[in-house]
């Protein structure tokens, strides 16, 4: 428990960073889920569509440092591949 008033107000500006790191980060999480299972379904428009979505939402997420641009990058190709995949069958 935070002692001094400065430790109390530091505390209450990292749990509301964490609720909106954590929002980011589920967003994102739902938006693949969305996006992986239009490819499954072979709906290839609506997961052009999520892609782009998802990787705006990545982009800013990586803008923010709520996750690594590194990681940013690896998912957008992660994901890319996987609908040029699934359009050339």
């Amino acid at each position: 428990m935070p002692n001094t008033k400065s430790a109390k107000k530091e505390l209450r500006k990292t749990v509301k960073r964490t609720r909106r790191n954590k929002r980011v980060k589920k967003n994102i999480h739902t938006l693949i889920k969305k996006m992986e299972k239009a490819v499954k379904e072979g709906n290839n428009e609506t997961a052009q569509e999520l892609l782009k979505q998802i990787q705006s939402a990545l982009d800013k997420a990586a803008k923010k440092n709520i996750i690594k641009k590194n990681t940013a990058s690896r998912k957008k190709s992660r994901l890319s591949k996987k609908i040029k995949k699934a359009a050339s069958k």
